[in-house]
């Protein structure tokens, strides 16, 4: 899975940056679900006055979303026989 990164400055003059935001598909089906947690936790780190310099996204969806939700979106393929 790709992920990207976004940089910014919040209200209060301070370099924010948000790591770990998955890049879907066009057809994937939580492809507009995760476009909107974006746009509010972007909304939320810009009137933070908190002094973090870094927030993850995924930690954001960890907590937000549903588990099963949260393992679709960021599924991971198993090795079997530590291959």
């Amino acid at each position: 899975m790709l992920f990207k990164s976004l940089e910014f400055k919040n209200a209060y003059g301070q370099k924010v940056k948000i790591i770990e935001i998955p890049v879907l598909e066009e057809d994937n089906t939580y492809r507009f679900m995760i476009q909107m947690c974006l746009e509010t936790f972007i909304a939320k780190v810009y009137r933070s006055r908190n002094v973090r310099s870094v927030y993850s996204f995924r930690e954001y969806l960890k907590k937000t979303l549903k588990w099963p939700v949260y393992e679709q979106i960021f599924k991971t393929d198993i090795l079997k026989n530590n291959a």
